[in-house]
């Protein structure tokens, strides 16, 4: 039906005639000669209509924006001043010998100018994918997931799927439940990640898996969240953290070098403990240059009660942030970054602007400088590293309430001042902690199946508070790509683990059974990792939400526009599956008016 894509027609193609297919991006009409903007995957090439075909013309002056047509032309150069080096196809045109609309379009609902509101692009969005920026998006991340297949091809990876219909475990998020219709009152859930099947997998003696893969989880949505979203999912057995370090590493620099012409070098390694101390994330984006400093041992001894509480408790942190040329801000702003802090529940935040260091206290300036004394203030000054014009911004409280507050406040800062250096920022975070305690109970910081590092199951139960886990993070710019871990293969320490975070064996049993017996028959050594595919693409496109890479997103109620779902299911399927639905009492309330 044609001989090629629009965006694919350049000088190489002069004098030669070609059909193409596609959308009317614009239509103008010019002193009589006729100029449409054909617009395919590929990119736009401008065609022109002369009034001497009467007919063709009179059909070219038909169509109007979005029509889809089908046109018959000669390839020749665009006259001397007309040449749009923006475009691939800016040094030619087509002289249209042939038009034929194959369907019209109605006046379109979305504003050409895209001043449309997310809700009307995800309603619409069969005409939002149309838009270049969208459509580049997805042959991107088509691109993406070509390479990753071939990496792992290369490598002796195997494509294995695993069961979309599966059992409820807990992995963090609610599941999605899918009630059975053969098995009355029973449910599927729909998987968190393929995790417990990727380990059997290794227990198969698969050896290495990979999948690009869907997963599902009822969580609270935010930009770089969905219900459904994908993960590239990896699985090995025989080789340790490092070597799944290693070729995980490996593929996402050629990914970046082949696709971006980027070279990542090699990816730094950093504690979690570093990463929360020096930058309050356990993501830290590293173009960002301001540093949390602690200064508790500084002002133990001062009158401020704010600051010298937090730096006499055990659960206490006294930090600084140093913000170059931070004195020039007003105010206003400090006041604003106040309240910001705030929403993490930081009580204030204490400032001390660094004028003239040479003048001594006199070249200080705070609120709070009359309650340090000199030789204090001195101090922070040197112990952070300050210069004249700079601005030390302090958070003193419970440890996590100071480490989350300057955490947030270190990226605010950084994007409100104009501070990231450098295009892109790799790190591998490593050395998690193996639990985190909520309300005196243990819960897994990555999932129960996570192996420790360098302990036996009796050392790990002798002192879990301190344990560490053989886990790792990859992180770029502040996003975290990755996760996996070294898995448990041992059945013992996989009981500790279940008994720490308070799973008796009856429900281990329940939960975890086909898992737990598979672990008693040779099951070899394990690891992997799962990168979020929706993130990377959004990463490495400049995008700002994975709905922005996705082509079919929910909302952030978890809602699709376009299909109306969720939505009521008739009583006859209710029944079928056994399933009675509580009416709300807004809906009762309706139904009595």
């Amino acid at each position: 039906m044609r001989t090629d894509y629009c965006g694919n027609i350049t000088a190489s193609h002069l004098e030669q005639t070609v059909t193409l297919c596609g959308w009317v991006n614009k239509r103008r009409d010019l002193g009589g000669v006729i100029f449409l903007d054909l617009r395919d995957r590929e990119g736009v090439v401008q065609v022109v209509f002369d009034p001497d075909l009467a007919d063709q013309f009179s059909a070219a002056n038909k169509v109007r924006n979005e029509f889809c047509v089908k046109v018959v032309g000669q390839v020749r150069k665009r006259p001397e001043g007309q040449i749009n080096k923006d475009m691939k196809t800016g040094e030619i045109e087509i002289l249209g010998k042939e038009i034929s609309i194959f369907n019209a379009s109605a006046p379109l609902p979305l504003d050409s100018n895209q001043d449309n509101s997310e809700e009307q692009r995800l309603r619409y969005r069969y005409l939002d994918l149309r838009r270049p920026l969208m459509t580049q998006r997805l042959m991107f991340r088509a691109k993406v997931t070509g390479f990753v297949r071939r990496y792992m091809e290369d490598n002796g990876f195997l494509d294995i799927e695993t069961p979309i219909l599966t059992k409820a475990t807990p992995e963090g998020a609610r599941d999605y439940l899918v009630p059975s219709r053969t098995h009355k009152g029973e449910f599927f859930a729909l998987p968190q990640s393929p995790q417990l099947f990727k380990q059997l997998l290794m227990m198969s003696g698969m050896d290495r898996y990979y999948q690009i893969v869907k997963c599902f989880r009822d969580e609270d949505l935010r930009a770089d969240r969905q219900p459904e979203f994908t993960q590239i999912d990896i699985e090995t057995t025989f080789l340790d953290a490092d070597g799944v370090m290693a070729i995980t590493e490996d593929m996402i620099r050629q990914l970046f070098a082949q696709l971006l012409n980027v070279d990542l070098g090699e990816f730094p390694r950093m504690s979690y403990a570093d990463a929360m101390r020096r930058f309050g994330s356990d993501k830290p984006d590293l173009r960002n240059p301001l540093e949390l400093v602690d200064v508790a041992d500084l002002l133990k001894d001062v009158e401020f009660k704010v600051f010298s509480g937090p730096a006499n408790d055990t659960n206490g942190r006294v930090a600084v942030i140093r913000v170059p040329g931070g004195a020039s801000l007003s105010r206003k702003q400090i006041d604003d970054y106040a309240k910001f802090v705030g929403i993490y529940g930081a009580k204030g935040l204490a400032w001390m602007k660094v004028n003239d260091i040479s003048a001594g206290e006199s070249g200080l300036q705070s609120p709070v400088l009359k309650f340090l004394g000199a030789s204090v203030a001195q101090q922070l000054v040197r112990r952070c590293g300050a210069t004249d014009g700079d601005i030390l911004l302090f958070g003193a409280d419970s440890a996590n309430v100071v480490t989350e507050a300057l955490g947030a406040l270190r990226l605010k800062l950084g994007e409100d001042l104009n501070l990231l250096k450098g295009e892109w920022k790799p790190l591998w975070v490593v050395d998690f902690p193996m639990f985190e305690a909520v309300d005196g109970q243990y819960h897994a910081l990555h999932h129960p199946f996570t192996a420790p590092r360098d302990l036996t199951a009796e050392q790990l139960k002798a002192d879990p508070a301190n344990a560490l886990s053989n886990a790792y993070d990859m992180v770029l710019n502040g996003v975290e790509l990755g996760g996996g871990s070294v898995r448990i293969h041992d059945s013992a320490m996989q009981a500790t683990v279940f008994e720490l975070l308070g799973i008796n064996e009856q429900e281990a049993e329940q939960k975890f059974g086909f898992l737990l017996e598979a672990l008693k028959y040779g099951t070899p050594p394990h690891a992997g990792l799962a990168f979020g595919l929706d993130r990377m693409v959004m990463l490495m496109t400049g995008a700002t939400s994975i709905r922005d890479v996705m082509a079919f997103p929910k909302t952030t109620t978890a809602a699709c526009p376009l299909t109306d779902a969720p939505s009521a299911a008739n009583p006859e399927q209710l029944t079928e599956l056994g399933v009675a639905v509580i009416a709300r009492k807004s809906d009762s309330a309706d139904k009595s008016e």
